[in-house]
């Protein structure tokens, strides 16, 4: 099966950069803590790019681009046109890029202001203000070099060469891993300041490793003088729609954190993001992988008129996606606090910090499904031309989270879990998304379940169920191990991600999720491909 094959790549490659992500985020915790410093960084300066690197690298560019290229690679001129277009994009998004990033430079003060709500809980004096205005400066041209890597990643994705792309997050966070380890500072205003020179660092690593992997698979690309033509002209218009579409949890989690910031205590904004990363890591191992090999399978099927391929296509991209992330769900929603103590409380970040972070982890896993989903679902839409009906939906999706986020901080405020408001909001909003694109695929008759799935999907939910209970009875056993040294932390998680992965493997063959013979059938088209 050329889609777990591919899967299998891309998503050992994007396990890498979570993991090295898991430790970069844990020298973080250790050396700058959950205050100021860290809420500036995690809430505005790192929340730009890693908003960009989601609309770009993993959404919106992609989205518009792909389609469009496969068209171009497909017709008379093959290969060569597909290249031509490629040339004559970048002619005119390095120039909108380069004006872009010295408008947002100049603007960093109200864009800062903007992200966080001016901390007004906070109440910041003037300097730590300028502090945080300086880190967002520090960031901002990784805007543009991560948009320039997706056209070049873009490109590769095409060509079936997904792993090249796949790898290039784990530059950023070996440059951010290094920046934390061997130039932190006295105290966590240094070391933030470090954080957010070595995002800049690593974009620029990342776009040379692409432009290196560009140049050994024959794609030479050429500087040409900016032209509006009617291809450009339709990438354009289809990638503002697309990045609304693509990227609605993002801006959703944009807004939580500006609300948070202006509702919110100091470190509300810095357990958010720790729970977020942590959520984001069977998201981006599962659902942005898939996301971005569904897109380029589809568009060129329906490229070649095999509609009944693409439709069974999307119904086995939605099975890997909940078998992969359902038991994922159950078990932040269950060893969440554990998860979090034994990753990031030391150092700065105490125990107070790890029960707030948990707590805001399960909120956000409640929408993990339906957050991968977005991704799995929204192909069906961009590989037709379609990038209108998701950006839509996502506009709703988004004005829900703003609804959700003013009804639910104030109302768990007084319970001392404020900052559990915006995770939750978040996943109810992602959830209602997911609904619409799911249904109006259906209407159109562009997806229709088929057996497999329908008999599958009950019991995957109640194998992840059975290892979730089996976690929680068991989760005393790891907490003594959850709070030593690094190494003792490290192997008790291990231990319990390792049960947990067993038991859920167990409880699928006993509900008859998956059944022996087609674990054989899948090792041996693996074996055959």
């Amino acid at each position: 099966m050329k889609l777990i094959k591919a899967l299998g790549s891309v998503g050992g490659l994007t396990l890498a950069s979570r993991v090295l992500a898991l430790v970069r985020d844990s020298l973080a915790a250790r050396y700058v803590g959950a205050g100021f410093a860290s809420d500036a960084f995690n809430g505005v300066a790192f929340r730009l790019p890693n908003m960009f690197r989601a609309l770009f690298a993993e959404g919106a560019f992609s989205a518009a681009f792909i389609p469009l290229f496969n068209k171009k690679a497909a017709g008379e001129g093959g290969l060569p046109a597909g290249y031509d277009f490629a040339e004559r994009a970048l002619a005119v998004l390095l120039p909108v890029l380069i004006l872009f990033t010295v408008l947002l430079i100049a603007a960093a003060w109200p864009i800062t202001w903007a992200l966080s709500g001016g901390f007004s809980r906070q109440n910041p004096t003037a300097e730590q203000f300028a502090f945080a205005v300086t880190l967002s400066r520090i960031t901002i041209p990784y805007l543009a070099l991560i948009s320039l890597a997706s056209l070049l990643g873009g490109i590769l994705n095409s060509l079936d060469k997904f792993w090249v792309n796949a790898a290039a997050p784990i530059l950023l966070n070996v440059a951010m891993i290094a920046g934390l380890w061997f130039f932190h500072g006295a105290d966590e205003y240094e070391t933030a300041r470090v954080q957010a020179m070595s995002v800049t660092i690593g974009g620029a690593l990342q776009l040379l490793w692409l432009i290196w992997a560009c140049k050994r698979a024959g794609v030479s690309m050429k500087l040409k003088r900016p032209r509006l033509d009617d291809d450009v002209r339709e990438l354009l218009r289809k990638i503002l729609p697309a990045a609304a579409g693509a990227g609605a949890s993002q801006i959703n989690l944009l807004i939580s954190t500006a609300l948070s910031g202006w509702l919110l205590a100091s470190g509300s904004i810095t357990y958010i993001y720790y729970a977020d990363r942590l959520n984001q890591l069977p998201l981006g191992l599962i659902g942005i992988g898939l996301g971005t090999i569904l897109l380029s399978t589809i568009s060129r099927m329906l490229s070649k008129g095999q509609e009944a391929e693409a439709m069974e296509t999307q119904n086995r991209g939605i099975e890997l996606a909940l078998f992969l992330t359902l038991p994922a769900t159950v078990a932040f929603l269950t060893v969440a606090e554990p998860i979090v103590r034994g990753l990031f409380q030391y150092g700065r970040f105490t125990a107070q910090d790890a029960q707030a972070c948990g707590w805001a982890l399960s909120a956000f896993s409640i929408g993990l499904p339906s957050y991968v989903l977005v991704k799995v679902l929204t192909p069906g839409y961009y590989a037709r031309g379609d990038t209108k009906t998701p950006v839509r939906y996502a506009m709703l999706s988004i004005a829900i989270n703003i609804v959700g986020n003013l009804l639910l901080i104030p109302a768990l405020a007084p319970l001392g879990i404020g900052h559990v408001g915006p995770p939750l909001a978040t996943a109810l909003s992602s959830s209602v998304n997911v609904m619409m694109l799911y249904t109006t695929l259906v209407a159109r008759g562009h997806f229709a379940m088929d057996a497999q799935l329908k008999r599958r999907l009950p019991r995957l939910a109640a194998a992840a169920i059975v290892m979730g209970g089996a976690l929680w009875a068991g989760k005393g056993l790891f907490d003594p191990w959850l709070t030593g040294a690094m190494a003792q932390r490290y192997v008790a998680l291990s231990l319990l991600v390792g049960a947990g992965i067993v038991l859920y493997g167990l409880a699928s063959i006993v509900t008859g999720a998956y059944r022996l013979s087609d674990i054989k059938a899948l090792m041996r088209r693996k074996s055959a491909t």
